[in-house]
């Protein structure tokens, strides 16, 4: 019994080398012709390898420095003097409830007050914006692009559309004190403190007291945003606009969608 049992230890050991000896002659033999697989064959393998990860991260790198490239190139334009004042697409008109005051004044004669009313709402935002782009800065970089890919194959504002809707309350509760700071500091507040009570001493009308901190925050963000969706419209249709290797690699991808 005991001779049987070790006969069969001995055949199932030997078995056992047998298989792992042709296993490694099978490895040795795929490392030695390696060198003569052709680039296409090579090719053809790596495509088969899970690649996810690292095109994601692609992708999410490279929305984020077009947003960073949004903010640097064309946020900018807005700190400038008349950066929102002379700019047509981002000027910051009176609300609903300010043009009746606006019209009210000029057939008094104030035009000149309201013409000044008008251009401190927009100075505020200048320098409002100018204090405030390390915020829009930062969420970029905090931003998390699980959907990256949804989003380089989405419209010409798809990346701007989703920070716009992932910081826009966040960047709301930090943005609205710089803009109240702001006012102040262009004399926006005096200038529409005086417009406010000329106007709530004409007879008959119905007294205004507007939050011109909220409305003003609302519209220097919504020109923001604006901006940041001219660069990456350009990034997307002009190739000459993708200043890294990066930028040319990934929005390649959505060139060909």
């Amino acid at each position: 019994m005991a001779e049987s049992l070790r006969k069969d230890l001995i055949y199932s050991f030997a078995y056992l080398c047998g298989i792992i000896y042709y296993t490694m002659k099978k490895i040795l033999s795929f490392l030695f012709l390696l060198p003569l697989v052709g680039c296409a064959e090579l090719q053809q393998i790596s495509e088969q390898l899970p690649q996810t990860m690292t095109g994601n991260l692609d992708i999410s790198n490279a929305l984020k420095e077009a947003l960073n490239n949004g903010i640097t190139k064309q946020v900018s334009k807005l700190t400038t003097t008349d950066g929102f004042f002379k700019n047509e697409m981002v000027k910051i008109l009176l609300p609903q409830e300010l043009q009746k005051v606006d019209k009210t004044l000029r057939d008094i004669g104030l035009s000149s007050l309201a013409d000044e009313g008008l251009k401190v709402l927009n100075r505020a935002a200048e320098d409002a914006v100018k204090e405030a782009t390390p915020i829009f800065v930062d969420a970029i970089k905090q931003m998390s692009f699980s959907d990256a890919k949804n989003i380089l194959m989405g419209s010409d504002n798809a990346a701007t559309s989703y920070l716009q809707n992932t910081t826009s309350t966040q960047l709301y509760s930090k943005f609205s004190p710089v803009v109240s700071s702001s006012l102040s500091k262009v004399g926006a507040d005096k200038v529409w403190k005086q417009i406010i009570e000329r106007y709530n001493q004409v007879p008959l009308v119905t007294k205004v007291n507007p939050d011109l901190t909220d409305y003003v925050t609302n519209k220097a963000m919504e020109g923001v945003f604006t901006m940041v969706s001219v660069e990456e419209k350009n990034i997307r249709t002009n190739t000459a606009a993708r200043t890294s290797d990066l930028l040319k690699r990934v929005f390649a991808m959505q060139d060909k969608k």
